[in-house]
């Protein structure tokens, strides 16, 4: 009598999650790009947005901005004597500007390294309708946030025109596009450390910047050296989904890369359940001596 004992429930536990994973484009699933285009929205950002590499090429030190106070400076104004922390955002982006600041702030408090001693960091606006009364009160935000007194100094906050603000995206690499239609601007999450004399030292993408990273790149822009280029994973900040305004293009990628692993771990799992029951079953019941093979004979 076979005494095999079956789970079907581990099956339906895995059926019925893979019924909840986030659905992916199928051959007959109306296409997300087009219906976005049908609403109105910008051609697909694929292509046009990006975060490229250019280590070891200089920024325009000669880009005209406004500080937060409204007063015209060139970017040179800041180097010189010390590595640069460079962010480019917009002010009144609803999504993850905010958060990779908060992130920077979070990042630059541990260092050991003195800000407008050491290092300087200049965030800029791509959007070249803002004006300096709202860089001031994003910078307000963040120092509040930093929590280092005398951190004004060190934490500059500009804006600009668009000539200038596109011929320093340009020059780090840092491509983005605008949808007039949701006022918001397509662009990827990170930021760029350089050298005193503005050449691209080190890339870090996403939201979260590791202190100890962030203190060995300017440690090392301060001494002028070029890293290595690295893995490249671009976060996006945009309000993609044009009917339900709720995710941004990133966060739905990420939603499915996770269901998709965690759907193959609960795969993996319970074949291992499967065959851990089946070698338990053969151990305990042997074969019978009738099932055995006959002795040879001499």
């Amino acid at each position: 009598m076979n005494t095999t004992r079956s789970h079907p429930h581990r099956w339906t536990l895995l059926i019925g999650f893979l019924t909840i994973l986030p659905p992916t484009a199928g051959a007959d699933d109306p296409p997300r790009v087009p219906m976005a285009e049908a609403a109105g929205l910008v051609e697909s950002p694929v292509g046009k947005v990006d975060f490229e590499q250019k280590l070891n090429s200089k920024v325009p030190l000669d880009v005209k901005f406004h500080d937060e106070s409204g007063r015209e400076i060139l970017l040179a104004e800041y180097f010189g004597s010390r590595p640069v922390v460079l962010t480019l955002n917009y002010f009144r982006c609803p999504l993850i500007c905010g958060q990779e600041l908060n992130a920077l702030a979070r990042s630059l408090k541990p260092l050991s390294l003195k800000y407008g001693k050491d290092f300087e960091v200049v965030t800029v606006s791509i959007a070249p309708d803002e004006k300096p009364p709202l860089a001031a009160a994003k910078k307000k935000a963040m120092l509040e946030k930093y929590g280092r007194p005398g951190a004004e100094e060190a934490w500059h906050f500009l804006t600009g025109d668009e000539d200038q603000i596109k011929r320093l995206a340009d020059a780090v690499g840092f491509k983005f596009v605008y949808n007039p239609r949701k006022d918001q601007y397509i662009h990827s999450a990170g930021l760029v450390v350089l050298t005193p004399d503005g050449t691209l030292s080190r890339y870090f993408y996403g939201m979260e910047f590791p202190p100890r990273d962030l203190q060995f790149a300017m440690i090392d822009a301060s001494d002028g050296k070029v890293g290595s280029p690295i893995h490249k994973v671009l976060l996006f900040c945009y309000d993609y989904d044009p009917t339900t305004g709720r995710y941004t293009l990133a966060v739905t990628y990420l939603v499915r890369v996770v269901g998709t692993l965690t759907a193959l771990g609960l795969c993996a799992y319970v074949g291992a359940m499967l065959w851990r029951d089946r070698r338990r079953a053969s151990l305990a019941h042997p074969k019978t001596i009738a099932e055995l093979p006959e002795p040879r004979s001499v």
